[in-house]
């Protein structure tokens, strides 16, 4: 539909924009590298070259989790899901039992409540007006349309699944490649190992680091997005009775 395609614009050009900041950062510490030797300290980009191949898809998940973080907290809100001035010129409008001005409402201002309403005035025929047939489309279409949202905000939860599960496929790797280093010789030369036992525990904390704030994310605008859906319910159940109600009073319908 219009909105989702909208929606899936909108999260590749956040998607795009979290690349950068990564980027940057990389390049930042990348310069300043030299220095850090020197002076002893470990920078972010020397963290990245001993995390190994794993840092990658890491960096990966990180610019994904933030840019679906920052979606969310600009589209979960009532503002942008409910539209609060849609509905209520969509009540005013099926008050008077206006069906084809409604209609172009909800044509002209997509948006949840629009677009299940107008699942159930394409059920409104001249002459005669169902109430079981227009509430039967609008909970078909409500189903439709709330999983639109929610599959996005679940993409978070993949994420903070999957960070942690790299971050120990790459734990598992640096410790294979470290006691392959013991079994060739290394046992006595401690230096040999430091680089795989590096990797082995900065790709726990790195996964760990994306991991963390992707779940607690899911599950904040999981909760929020509940309570957006149960008031969208008693909303649309509002204007499907003002229109009933405008129906019957115009002698449309039963």
């Amino acid at each position: 539909m219009k909105t989702q395609r909208i929606e899936w614009m909108t999260i590749t050009r956040w998607l795009l924009l979290a690349g950068l900041v990564p980027a940057l950062l990389h390049a930042q510490d990348t310069a300043a590298a030299s220095a850090a030797d020197g002076a002893g300290d470990v920078s972010l980009g020397q963290l990245w070259a001993q995390g190994g191949w794993a840092m990658y898809p890491l960096a990966l998940f990180s610019m994904a989790a933030f840019g679906l973080i920052v979606f969310n907290a600009m589209a979960i809100r009532e503002k942008a899901l409910l539209r609060p001035d849609v509905t209520a010129q969509l009540a005013e409008t099926l008050g008077r039992g206006d069906v084809a001005s409604a209609r172009t409402m909800c044509e002209e201002e997509p948006c949840l409540v629009a677009n299940i309403t107008a699942a159930g005035l394409a059920r409104v025929k001249a002459g005669a007006y169902d109430v079981e047939a227009v509430e039967k489309a609008m909970e078909e279409a409500a189903v439709e349309e709330i999983a639109g949202p929610f599959g996005v905000i679940s993409y978070l939860s993949i994420l903070a699944t999957l960070a942690p599960m790299v971050g120990m496929l790459g734990t598992v790797s640096g410790m294979i490649k470290a006691f392959r280093n013991i079994a060739l010789g290394g046992m006595g030369k401690p230096e040999l190992l430091a680089d795989n036992i590096s990797e082995a525990l900065i790709t726990t904390a790195v996964g760990l680091v994306v991991g963390i704030p992707a779940m607690f994310a899911f599950f904040f605008f999981k909760s929020r997005y509940a309570r957006l859906t149960s008031r969208l319910a008693r909303i649309c159940g509002d204007l499907h009775h003002t229109l009933t109600h405008a129906m019957r009073t115009k002698g449309g319908g039963a």
